[in-house]
C-alpha cells in the first residue's frame, strides 16, 4: 500500500514539475492579421458561402479558423462601448484605451501613447504596416501615428518617414499634399528619410528583400488613394492584400525578426455598407493573404506567430431573419459589383434584396459593441485563449518577443 502511495506521489509530483517547466516559445516573427469590421457572423458567413459553392451543407473553411488557438476579445473603448476604428487600433497597438475618434492619445488630449511597434523596432525587429485602405487610415496609422483625431490625414502620413520602420504597403495617402493640395509632398518626405516608393503589381513582383525601406502603393488616382479595388470588382493589374502581404515578408525578412500589422480594411467597409456580397468577398481576399503567412509559417514554425483578429464587429450581422430558419449564401451570386461600384436607387434596392434573399439582415450601418474572435497559431499562440481585452494583445505580444513595453512616450 505504502509503494502504492509512493508511486502516486511520485507521479503527481513529475506531473506538477513538468507542468511548471514548461516553457512558452517565443517568436522571431510576428504577424497581427485585422480583419476591420469581421465579427464571428461576418466569418461565418464567408464559409457557408464557401462550402454551398462546393455544394456542401455547413461550413467551409477560411484559412485562419483551422488555427488550433482561439478566443474571444473586449472592443470598448475609453467613452462607449461601441468603439471606433482609432480607439480600437490604439488598443490593439499601445495596450491603452483612449476615446472615439482619438489616435495614439489619452483621453486627457495630453499624453501620448506609443505603439508597440516602436519598442520592437528599437530592439532590432524589422516593422511592417500594411492595409488594404490608405496607409493614413485609422488602423494603420495608430500603428506608427498620434493624432487628436483620426481624420487628420495629413498628419499622420506626414508622421510615416521619421518612423524609420522598413515597409508600409496600401492603397496610399488620402491627402499626399494635404486637403487643399498645398502641403509637402508626403512621398517626397519617405523619399528624403530613404524610402523606395514601390507601385502596383509590378513594382511588388520585383521586390526582393534587398531594396531598402520600402511604400508599396497602388497606381495613383483619387479613388485607389482611399483604398484597393474590391475584390468583387477587382480587375488584372490590380495590386491585392495577398500581393501586399508577400512584399511584406520579402521586404521583412532577416535573421533577427520582425513584426508585420496587415489589415483587411475593406471587409468593415463593405459591412457599412450591408453589402454581404461584397463583405464576403473581401473576407476571403484576406484569408488568402493570411495563406501566405501560413506558408511561411510552415518554413519557420518554432519562430513564427500568427494572430488574426478585428477591431470591432461592423453592422450587426444577422444570419436568419424574418423568423427564417435559413441562410441562402448562393443568393449573394446575384451580385456582380460592390454596391460602390455603381450607388444608385436601383442598386441600393437590388443589394437589399439579395440580402433578404440570403436570409441575412443588417440591422445598423455602423459599429456594434459585441466582442470579436481571435485566432492564433506558433510560437506562444497559447497565450491569446480564452478572454481577452483588445490592450492585452501588444502586451503580450512585446513580452513575447523579449521587450520591455510601456505603451506609453
Amino acid at each position: 500500500m505504502k509503494q502504492k502511495i509512493l508511486l502516486v506521489a511520485v507521479v503527481i509530483g513529475c506531473t506538477i514539475f513538468s507542468a511548471c517547466t514548461t516553457t512558452v516559445q517565443h517568436p522571431k516573427y510576428v504577424f497581427l492579421f485585422i480583419g476591420d469590421g469581421m465579427g464571428l457572423a461576418h466569418v461565418t458567413l464567408t464559409e457557408d458561402y464557401i462550402a454551398a459553392k462546393n455544394g456542401i451543407h455547413g461550413n467551409g473553411n477560411v484559412s485562419f479558423t483551422q488555427f488550433p488557438v482561439t478566443g474571444l476579445v473586449t472592443t470598448y473603448s475609453a467613452n462607449t462601448l461601441v468603439t471606433c476604428s482609432s480607439a480600437a487600433a490604439t488598443a490593439l497597438s499601445t495596450g491603452h484605451k483612449t476615446n472615439n475618434n482619438m489616435m495614439g492619445i489619452a483621453p486627457d488630449s495630453v499624453t501620448h501613447f506609443a505603439s508597440v511597434t516602436y519598442p520592437l523596432y528599437h530592439a532590432g525587429y524589422k516593422i511592417g504596416v500594411a492595409t488594404s485602405v490608405s496607409i493614413d487610415h485609422a488602423t494603420p496609422g495608430a500603428f506608427y501615428a498620434t493624432s487628436l483625431s483620426r481624420s487628420n490625414y495629413y498628419d499622420i502620413a506626414s508622421q510615416a518617414a521619421a518612423t524609420g520602420f522598413d515597409f508600409f504597403a496600401g492603397s496610399g495617402f488620402v491627402y499626399p499634399k494635404g486637403k487643399n493640395n498645398d502641403q509637402a509632398s508626403i512621398y517626397e518626405q519617405l523619399e528624403t528619410a530613404g524610402y523606395r516608393i514601390v507601385r502596383g503589381t509590378e513594382g511588388a513582383a520585383q521586390l526582393d528583400g534587398g531594396d531598402g525601406k520600402i511604400v508599396l502603393v497602388q497606381a495613383e488616382s483619387e479613388k485607389e488613394r482611399r483604398r484597393l479595388p474590391y475584390a468583387i470588382d477587382r480587375k488584372e493589374g490590380d495590386l491585392t492584400l495577398p500581393q501586399i502581404t508577400q512584399a511584406a515578408i520579402k521586404a521583412l525578412y532577416n535573421p533577427k525578426g520582425f513584426f508585420a500589422m496587415i489589415e483587411g480594411g475593406q471587409i468593415d467597409w463593405a459591412a457599412h455598407a450591408n453589402d454581404g456580397a461584397t463583405m464576403i468577398h473581401e473576407t476571403i481576399d484576406f484569408s488568402e493573404a493570411i495563406k501566405i503567412a501560413v506558408d511561411f509559417y510552415h518554413q519557420h514554425p518554432g519562430e513564427t506567430l500568427i494572430l488574426v483578429t478585428a477591431d470591432h464587429e461592423t453592422g450587426g450581422l444577422s444570419l436568419g431573419r424574418d423568423g427564417k430558419y435559413a441562410v441562402n449564401p448562393l443568393a449573394f451570386d446575384e451580385q456582380q459589383h460592390s454596391l460602390e461600384y455603381e450607388s444608385n436607387d436601383s442598386t441600393i434596392a437590388a443589394v437589399q434584396e439579395i440580402n433578404s434573399n440570403a436570409f441575412c439582415a443588417w440591422p445598423t450601418k455602423g459599429h456594434t459593441g459585441i466582442m470579436v474572435p481571435i485566432y492564433a497559431i506558433g510560437a506562444g499562440s497559447e497565450r491569446f485563449s480564452g478572454k481577452l481585452d483588445n490592450t492585452d494583445i501588444p502586451k503580450r505580444i512585446a513580452e513575447l518577443m523579449g521587450v520591455e513595453f510601456s505603451g506609453l512616450k
